[in-house]
């Protein structure tokens, strides 16, 4: 059995080892990506239209869960445009400074991509409001009375931003992304297709019922799909198993603790411990995280959100509280209400 952390299975986030695969992985045409068909019309709309005007497109902002195709699109807005790509990210840009160094070295179409773009500092956001109107910024050169702001004129450029969390970003920030493009979670159908073609790539055989059990335990996430699709390519060349159906790829993916609503051990640990231990709740988060032996964080960002999405947890004023489904799902008997906690 593998010794790999279950939680990196189920995560959202890319780990270290698996970005080089990722990027292999990665559409390179919006031809090619794979749902999210509302966004893609509308994306393809807006870079056409420079085509046709032979200009820069309009600054993108594409919010979003993580692992749903945010970076992959930045990639192909540049391709489409053919244009060249520059990489950077929110917390590492907290400074103005650091800002100024990127958008004076950008040439002239180039796409600007920054991820998680709701952590940059806020000196550096108030620069690029400029940069991005006005194709300008104004570096300041000195200390005290002394100190001088000299206008640096920036070559037309696109910038992308991506964000998980795009209540975080101030209005003015937001006001000047020209197209804004929300990625919803994907559907076990539109999962079995992204499998489909990663899993030509990966040169493994696999039914299409085994597709249909690797992407009903995927999350709505193609990242978290690609990532099962993987472990379960390592479970079959282990067993001599040429041709993965479902059966295989239950036994696969069960091996690695991710069941069949995708819960992996973590996401069961705080439903058992809210109904086993507390009859339901409520309960404050703080307890949770000690009783499953995790931090605060981790179980409010990478399991709170998915339970209550499926409809497992729920919040209240009082504290978190295990639905029915949650009591089903552990096959637990439902309490009736006046056996639940505080009933």
């Amino acid at each position: 059995m593998s010794t790999e952390d279950p939680r990196e299975l189920v995560g959202s986030s890319p780990v270290a080892e698996e970005k080089a695969m990722e990027a292999a992985l990665r559409p390179k045409a919006l031809d090619d990506f794979v749902g999210q068909k509302t966004v893609r019309g509308q994306l393809s709309l807006v870079l056409e239209s420079s085509r046709l005007r032979g200009a820069a497109s309009d600054h993108v902002l594409l919010s979003g869960p993580p692992g749903l195709g945010k970076t992959t699109l930045a990639m192909i807005i540049a391709g489409e445009m053919n244009a060249p790509l520059r990489i950077s990210s929110g917390p590492a840009i907290q400074h103005a400074g650091d800002l100024a160094a990127i958008l004076s070295s950008l040439t002239e179409g180039e796409v600007l991509f920054i991820d998680e773009i709701h952590r940059m500092s806020r000196p550096a956001e108030e620069m690029l409001y400029m940069a991005m109107e006005d194709f300008r910024v104004d570096i300041i050169v000195g200390k005290g009375a002394g100190a001088t702001s000299i206008p640096l004129e920036l070559p037309p450029f696109t910038l992308v931003g991506a964000t998980t969390r795009a209540g975080l970003l101030p209005g003015p920030l937001r006001d000047r992304f020209g197209f804004t493009g929300h990625l919803e979670y994907y559907s076990t159908e539109e999962l079995e297709l992204v499998l489909r073609r990663s899993a030509a790539m990966l040169d493994v055989s696999v039914s299409t019922e085994g597709f249909a059990e690797i992407a009903s335990r995927s999350r709505g996430t193609p990242r978290i799909a690609n990532r099962l699709l993987r472990r379960v390519r390592d479970w079959a060349l282990v067993h001599s198993v040429e041709d993965v159906g479902r059966s295989a790829a239950s036994e696969a993916l069960d091996t690695y603790e991710v069941d069949r609503r995708g819960l992996d051990r973590l996401d069961r640990a705080v439903l058992e411990a809210l109904c086993t231990k507390f009859r339901g709740g409520p309960v404050g988060l703080s307890t949770l995280a000690i009783l499953v032996g995790e931090e605060t964080e981790t179980v409010e960002t990478v399991a709170e959100p998915y339970l209550v999405r499926e409809g497992f947890l729920a919040r209240t004023p009082r504290g978190r509280i295990a639905t029915d489904a949650a009591w089903e799902h552990l096959g637990l008997p439902v309490p009736v209400p006046e056996e639940r906690s505080g009933g």
